[in-house]
Parts: C-alpha cells; structure tokens; sequence
C-alpha cells in the first residue's frame, strides 16, 4: 500500500538516504520517493503506517501527524 509521511528536518541528500535506509530497515523490499522541497516521503510498502513513522522519527526526523 502507498503511504504519504510529512517529514520535517530533511535539508540534504544525506538526510534522504537517512530517511531510505530507515525506511528499508522495516521493510527492505519498501520503494520509497523522496520529495525533499514539499517535505514529503511516499513509501510503498506493506508494514503498518506506525512502524515506518517510528523508524523515521528514530533517525531524527519529526514526522507530522
């Protein structure tokens, strides 16, 4: 399923392969599109919404409701 985060704090490339790797560590098969400007992460997965939520907010980004 297709789920859209809202993550503040990402200022680089860097950040956004934070945010990848975080993701992938829930779900490595997870497709994730980074729209850094907007602050906005679409992941494809089929892990529940509050686990990527929570391995995003343990890389250091806050991740709106």
């Amino acid at each position: 399923m297709n789920q859209t985060f809202n993550v503040q704090g990402m200022t680089c490339g860097h950040c956004e392969k934070a945010v990848t790797k975080a993701v992938q560590s829930v779900d490595p098969q997870a497709q994730v599109t980074i729209d850094r400007p907007a602050g906005k992460v679409e992941v494809q997965t089929t892990q529940p919404r509050e686990a990527i939520a929570h391995a995003i907010a343990e890389e250091g980004y806050e991740v709106a409701a």
